[in-house]
């Protein structure tokens, strides 16, 4: 417990580098970029299409009409996922990528992976923008149950944030691990309810809710579309795990600091 207070607060002093570390992240990755913040808005857009064509063929298998709630509901899920996808990708490479500043600079080494899912923040940002957009001209509406919002979204930042710390270690020593993400990744939406609802696999989809991103992205449908609270039960349990996964991830992660140079 040290371990994880030391590292937090020495995080703290060190908040403006985090900053800068961030800032530079974003820079590099739209200083020669075509579409620039476009790619902001791509790949949740990506996502929806997909999944209005998962959501017609479901609706087709079954004989009920597809309806607008189903369409925002995937609209709601896909800029968080999309988040969490991109904050895992480039947080595993962020030790690994950055392996100059690791081995000739003093700095805490927790600030790449970190300012790796930060500066993923601002494409989220500027997506949930565009999905806004389309939830009012949706006519969703708003209700008091948007107030579960802060915690559904720092939950999800700080899931993705001790993925990509466990991950960015692990990829240092085993540098074959950027490829088992990837793969991971690739297939991991189709365990993730961000096409469908588990509802639809009747008993199956509590094994879908094991997946600890799937209480998020229900509970942010829920609170934004459907306007109701969030499965108290589910969401309990993916903020226990996300809090232990974070916690467990900084002090294994500052005990295997000082291994990083002779590594890399």
């Amino acid at each position: 417990m040290k371990v994880l207070v030391h590292a937090i607060r020495e995080l703290f002093q060190r908040r403006n580098l985090l900053y800068m570390m961030t800032w530079r992240e974003i820079r590099v990755k739209y200083k020669q970029s075509v579409m620039g913040m476009l790619w902001a808005v791509l790949m949740p857009i990506v996502i929806v299409c997909a999944g209005l064509v998962v959501r017609l063929a479901f609706s087709m298998l079954s004989g009920k009409p597809l309806q607008l709630l189903d369409v925002t509901s995937v609209a709601v899920k896909a800029a968080p996922w999309a988040f969490f996808v991109s904050a895992l990708r480039f947080g595993t490479l962020s030790l690994v990528s950055n392996q100059d500043l690791v081995t000739k600079i003093y700095m805490p080494r927790l600030t790449f992976p970190l300012s790796s899912v930060g500066s993923q923040l601002f494409d989220f940002f500027v997506a949930s923008v565009v999905i806004a957009l389309i939830l009012g001209f949706s006519h969703v509406g708003v209700s008091l149950h948007l107030l579960w919002l802060p915690l559904l979204i720092v939950s999800l930042i700080l899931l993705a944030c001790g993925f990509a710390i466990v991950s960015s270690a692990a990829s240092l020593f085993y540098r074959d691990v950027r490829f088992i993400v990837e793969v991971f990744l690739t297939f991991a939406i189709f365990f993730t309810p961000v096409f469908y609802e588990p509802e639809m696999f009747g008993h199956w989809g509590g094994l879908l809710m094991l997946n600890p991103v799937s209480p998020i992205l229900e509970g942010l449908s829920a609170a934004v579309v459907h306007h109701r609270n969030p499965s108290l039960g589910w969401l309990g349990y993916s903020v226990g795990f996300t809090v232990v996964l974070f916690c467990v991830a900084v002090i294994r992660f500052k005990k295997s600091e000082p291994f990083f140079a002779e590594n890399i």
